[in-house]
């Protein structure tokens, strides 16, 4: 399975999609990327003038990237005529650094486990400048759906 097949698997479309670019993936983890649209719709409140990206969406970044695209890819290793959900179940989440309009994020993922169709991985984002904005962990269920 190759990145792009994975990106087409993911469930989402903008403007919820925050992976741009998967730049590695094998079994025991991801690595992708995502810049944050000066245009997004949440930053015409968060905060006023002074936005920033919520931590909502950061951690939904981790997620995607993090867990998703990771589930995706190990279950689609397991079940070839199967396709994948990954739903988030728990996070565990520490913000260091605000994201702002504008910025690219890198976020890598550690498989901590994946076992009884629940996938527990380690995640760390960080910006353009190598610098921590937000690490924690971070789990979800990987289930099936029949190919459409």
């Amino acid at each position: 399975m190759t990145t792009q097949d994975i990106l087409d698997k993911l469930p989402y479309t903008k403007p919820f999609l925050f992976v741009d670019e998967l730049l590695h993936i094998d079994e025991n983890g991801s690595t992708g990327t995502y810049t944050y649209s000066k245009d997004l719709d949440f930053y015409k409140g968060h905060f006023k003038d002074a936005p920033v990206t919520p931590g909502v969406i950061l951690t939904e970044t981790m997620a995607q990237i993090g867990l998703v695209c990771l589930g995706i890819y190990l279950y689609g290793q397991q079940n070839t005529e199967m396709k994948a959900h990954v739903m988030l179940t728990s996070t565990a989440m520490d913000f260091m650094k605000p994201v702002f309009p504008g910025e690219k994020v890198t976020v890598t993922a550690e498989k901590v486990y994946f076992r009884f169709k629940k996938l527990n991985c380690n995640v760390v984002m960080k910006n353009e400048a190598g610098e921590i904005v937000s690490k924690g962990n971070i789990s979800g269920m990987v289930t099936a759906k029949m190919q459409d």
